[in-house]
């Protein structure tokens, strides 16, 4: 399975301080158009944010409006049947889909990579290996001078202060998308912390940002600050993204080709659930997000705008995943999503 690597300009941009996204205008002119309520993950509002905006030149009677509350409470307002399609990161477990009265389709839309951003005075090319990425944000690591990092950047003149870590305040896929890397690479990490959306931080004293946008700016005006978030939202904000070191010994920077070649040997099974932990490529922390719709809706306008939106999103709209660092879902994928979605959603 091959993930595009053409990279086109950037032509959306977000805010650190941007929690919520309202996505589309309202459409006042267009009659009997059907609205279509979303809520959940930050990590692709960037994307979603294009999509609402290009997906109206073709369907003009379609609005859709959503909120980037985080996974966790997207997973959370779709089981309890408040918006129309969820949106999460992380996708939902066989646990989660059994309390979804309505029945569940899981729906891949973009992939891409999770950012190690810093604030250290004075460094502007850092390494982290894989022992001292975990070391850091379980809390084993506490000082920017420690020996370990000093070993992963030497002439480097790491200054004697305090890290700061920088973790979410709300349920996430991007945390879980972290820790499962972080689990994936360290049996002290996956013993005291583990892979989760909202887990128990063991680090001392660690700052708590809302969202990818919160984490950002936390992670921009604390000295000593480190953090993760979605690529786009490093490179919006000019933040400072550590090279990783992957499972081939290679530190790699975040960028969309290295999430490509992360991503390329990626299997879907039936029902479009995956967990990338430890990629044997390119760079390490990767994952893939998903929007969550109902199989039943209450009327068959509301179902047939789910499938008109669906489809669009996998068609259409892929072209966009490029102009923003997200990848592609494979068109092979994506038709089986489409055929999977059109026959099931009602």
């Amino acid at each position: 399975m091959i993930f595009s690597t053409n990279v086109l300009n950037r032509v959306a941009a977000t805010t650190v301080m941007a929690t919520t996204v309202a996505l589309g205008p309202v459409f006042t002119a267009v009659a009997q158009a059907e609205t279509l309520n979303g809520a959940g993950a930050t990590f692709p509002a960037p994307l979603y944010v294009q999509y609402a905006r290009e997906v109206k030149k073709k369907n003009p009677d379609l609005a859709i409006n959503y909120q980037a509350i985080g996974s966790g409470g997207g997973i959370s307002q779709f089981t309890a049947g408040t918006v129309d399609f969820g949106a999460s990161d992380a996708a939902m477990t066989d646990t989660e889909i059994a309390k979804v009265k309505n029945g569940v389709v899981l729906v891949p839309t973009a992939g891409g990579a999770v950012s190690v951003v810093y604030n250290v005075p004075g460094v502007s090319d850092l390494k982290l290996s894989r022992k001292t990425l975990p070391g850091i944000f379980s809390g084993q690591i506490t000082k920017w001078n420690d020996p370990q990092i000093q070993a992963d950047n030497p002439g480097v003149n790491l200054p004697n202060i305090p890290i700061k870590a920088v973790v979410r305040a709300d349920g996430s896929g991007t945390t879980f998308i972290f820790t499962n890397h972080l689990s994936a690479i360290s049996p002290y990490f996956k013993g005291r912390i583990g892979t989760s959306k909202s887990p128990s931080w063991t680090i001392p004293n660690a700052l708590k940002g809302k969202g990818n946008p919160g984490v950002a700016n936390l992670v921009a005006r604390t000295q000593g600050a480190i953090g993760y978030v979605e690529y786009q939202y490093a490179q919006t904000n000019k933040l400072k993204s550590a090279q990783l070191q992957n499972k081939q010994g290679q530190f790699v920077s975040p960028s969309l080709e290295s999430a490509n070649q992360a991503l390329s040997t990626v299997s879907f099974p039936d029902n479009f659930r995956v967990f990338v932990g430890d990629p044997d490529q390119g760079y390490p922390i990767v994952g893939l997000t998903w929007i969550m719709v109902y199989k039943n809706y209450p009327n068959a306008a509301k179902g047939s705008a789910v499938k008109k939106w669906v489809n669009w999103i996998l068609t259409d709209g892929q072209q966009y995943n490029d102009q923003l660092n997200y990848t592609r879902i494979p068109s092979s994928v994506a038709n089986q999503v489409i055929q999977t979605v059109n026959s099931t959603v009602k």
